[in-house]
């Protein structure tokens, strides 16, 4: 079973996170089913009609988040969190396109919350992952290049025993090694708040995940919220 971890330093200076974990086994990542794609689409269609002309930086939840990735050293508008990310193409572009079913979910529930779900094949990393400080020396492979990049000193990154890099800038976009694909059938997946009230989105969040992955990919699941009391699963 996969272990995640917050490095004490990151739950020190980030008291109001909450992360959702989920480790999951026994997945099956097929292409999107036809209910799952009407699921999404409807979702979809009532965020784009709860939000109206909300700008994003006033929702909460990415307010929040924009104040973690500036803490760090970051620009919150040059690197936006994978929710924000999302939400701005559905704001813009009108909608989503479907990738695979894990994927579909995982964007489902980002946007239903507007928090940053990521979906990590949990087959291709080492040992704990941890979510932490770079010390610059990690390395990370973008989607879609074979190109090893070194993240900056201080950046915040998931990483695992072997300093293989599997999410940068906290919640901006994870590697091409550890992306869901067909061939995933583990997981570790995190939903992360930082914003007040944010425990209670999480816990629904985590609910609503397993919900969809017990009706669209199966398997089974290990779940807790982590924070500076309980920092590992």
């Amino acid at each position: 079973m996969a272990k995640f971890q917050y490095h004490p330093d990151i739950v020190s200076n980030y008291p109001n996170l909450n992360g959702g974990v989920i480790l999951a086994t026994g997945l099956t990542n097929s292409p999107t089913s036809a209910d799952l794609k009407a699921e999404y689409a409807a979702e979809q269609q009532a965020v784009k009609s709860r939000i109206g002309d909300t700008p994003l930086s006033e929702l909460p939840s990415l307010h929040a988040w924009r104040r973690a990735i500036a803490a760090f050293g970051v620009s919150p508008t040059k690197y936006r969190t994978a929710a924000e990310a999302l939400l701005r193409r559905l704001t813009k572009k009108g909608d989503i396109p479907s990738i695979n079913t894990l994927v579909d979910i995982g964007n489902l529930v980002s946007i239903r919350y507007g928090l940053p779900v990521a979906i990590f094949d949990s087959q291709q990393v080492t040992g704990v992952v941890t979510v932490g400080y770079s010390d610059g020396t990690e390395t990370y492979t973008e989607l879609g290049s074979d190109e090893i990049i070194h993240p900056e000193v201080g950046e915040v990154v998931f990483a695992d025993e072997n300093k293989m890099v599997i999410a940068r800038r906290w919640c901006w976009r994870q590697s091409r090694s550890s992306a869901a694909g067909a061939h995933t059938t583990s997981a570790i997946i995190t939903i992360e708040a930082q914003h007040k009230g944010g425990r209670e989105d999480v816990a629904r969040a985590i609910e609503d995940l397993e919900d969809l992955l017990n009706r669209y990919a199966g398997g089974s699941f290990n779940s807790a919220i982590l924070d500076e009391t309980n920092p590992s699963i």
